[in-house]
């Protein structure tokens, strides 16, 4: 019943990605979005929760247009705020390519604006200038053309904050406060999180109104069928032993490191073995970054070595093997290494960490209790004011 809510064009499009039923979250967050209430999901990473609130505001921003066309220098209507420049582009592309086959089924022509740094400035307000329906933004570039009124949120009503957590552990939450106050107008705030500690709970209390909550699964726990092998191997002999692990396993295989020093040094010391490796971190510059992802997602890279926060919410759908090189500082973010795979697949981790010991993780799934698919109409929170086109 939940697909009735889609164009045809949507449809067709989700076919093309192999997506032919909704995940649990989707199956309840999407109403719900729709209906026009805040809400807070909690889901284990590969989840399929980005499509929970691109779709939406795709659907919003299509009848604000239909109902009085957007001008040049207007909008965002919708907003979706990412921890990291690479889940934001991935983001983006997500929302460009439906709005492309929107577009391809004679609607209106839907624009996305992406603001992250590494990017012109220039490049990036050439979009915004023509007027754009949704904006993909980091906080850190969001901010600054804020606050040289480069972007407006006059007319902004729907919001969507994506990996919030980690925003909130990358320190973010103060300058996601200052954002709220450039909103005008009533606005619909989603939150998605994989872990919910005390810090955001307190924090969705102060940015969020009567929210709906929708937790499938565990907190932070790792994908559905994820198969978890744990060696003690000594420091001295890890780097060694990493590349037996790869010799044994086949591509293409993720890495995790804590430290951007040890990325570096695994990447160098895989290459002089002649493993074709790339490495992405907060340390290099976004088009090193972004050539390392594409090569590796399109098979020209067996291994990426990444950092969790470098990596984070990256969709890698081929990718069945993921190896832990120290156990995260965090058990929620152990989780989340785990199910950084799109939902479906069953990735083999190994992880070469400090305890002898073999798991197998059985991940149950549970939807809002009373909870029932309904079928509904886009209800935006508000129509944008005329006014702010003058």
């Amino acid at each position: 019943m939940m697909l009735k809510l889609f164009s045809i064009a949507i449809l067709r499009g989700l076919k093309k990605k192999g997506i032919h039923h909704p995940t649990p979250i989707q199956i309840q967050g999407i109403p719900t979005i729709l209906s026009g209430r805040d809400m807070i999901g909690i889901a284990f990473t590969g989840s399929g929760k980005t499509l929970v609130f691109t779709l939406p505001v795709i659907m919003f921003c299509l009848e604000q247009e239909k109902r009085l066309p957007f001008s040049k220098r207007e909008g965002p209507y919708g907003l979706i705020i990412c921890p990291s420049r690479e889940l934001a582009r991935q983001t983006h592309g997500i929302l460009e390519y439906y709005c492309r086959l929107l577009q391809e089924d004679s609607s209106p022509l839907l624009r996305c604006a992406l603001c992250i740094g590494g990017m012109s400035v220039k490049e990036q307000m050439e979009t915004i200038r023509h007027g754009v329906h949704m904006m993909v933004a980091t906080p850190g570039r969001l901010m600054d053309l804020l606050q040289k009124k480069m972007v407006s949120l006059d007319i902004c009503r729907y919001l969507a904050l994506d990996e919030a957590d980690r925003m909130i552990d990358m320190g973010f939450e103060g300058d996601i406060r200052t954002i709220f106050s450039y909103f005008k107008g009533q606005r619909q705030t989603l939150l998605f999180s994989a872990t919910m500690p005390k810090k955001i709970q307190n924090f969705a209390k102060s940015a969020l109104v009567k929210p709906v909550t929708i937790n499938v699964g565990r907190a932070g726990a790792a994908s559905l069928d994820v198969i978890q092998e744990v060696e003690y191997v000594k420091e001295e002999a890890k780097m060694v032993y990493l590349l037996e692990c790869l010799q044994k396993t086949p591509p293409p295989v993720l890495i995790f490191a804590e430290k951007k020093a040890d990325v570096d040094a695994i990447h160098e010391y895989l290459l002089l073995k002649g493993v074709e490796a790339v490495a992405i971190h907060g340390g290099k510059d976004q088009e090193e970054r972004t050539k390392a992802i594409e090569a590796f997602r399109e098979g020209k890279k067996d291994v990426l070595v990444a950092t969790d926060v470098a990596s984070k919410g990256l969709d890698f759908p081929a990718i069945q093997h993921v190896i832990n090189y120290d156990m995260p500082e965090e058990i929620e973010n152990y989780g989340g290494e785990l199910g950084g795979q799109r939902c479906g697949l069953d990735p083999n981790p190994w992880a070469v960490g400090q305890r002898i010991c073999s798991l197998s993780l059985q991940c149950t799934v549970s939807a809002v209790p009373g909870a029932q698919e309904t079928q509904v109409s886009p209800r935006p929170s508000s129509t944008r004011p005329v006014m702010s086109r003058c």
